[in-house]
């Protein structure tokens, strides 16, 4: 756990992703295509991605752990709260305070 949030503290947007999970595959490129400057995990790709897997899923309370979006070093979710913050307008100012967005 304590890498996790280590980690997620590290950078302004971050993102705990499999490779091969077409969610991951839709927050990372939502927040591409919007100039985001995001630091990406892939949990498959790592050595102790197991242990980091297992710790997102207590974060989380959720099975799936991926993708998990943390902005500003706070945890905002996955996929739905990720795609709930863009639909309201919210994402943008947030990723902008945190110091996630080149403009």
């Amino acid at each position: 756990m304590e890498r996790v949030l280590r980690l997620a503290s590290e950078n302004a947007a971050v993102i705990f992703s499999l490779s091969s999970c077409c969610m991951c595959h839709t927050v990372k490129t939502l927040l591409a295509d919007r100039g985001v400057r995001v630091t990406v995990y892939e949990l498959d790709e790592e050595p102790k991605g197991r242990e980091m897997e297992k710790a997102l899923a207590q974060l989380l309370r959720r099975d799936t752990p991926v993708p998990a979006v943390f902005i500003g070093g706070q945890l905002v979710g996955s996929t739905d709260e990720v795609m709930s913050l863009h639909l309201t307008g919210s994402l943008l100012p947030l990723l902008r305070r945190a110091g996630a967005l080149w403009v």
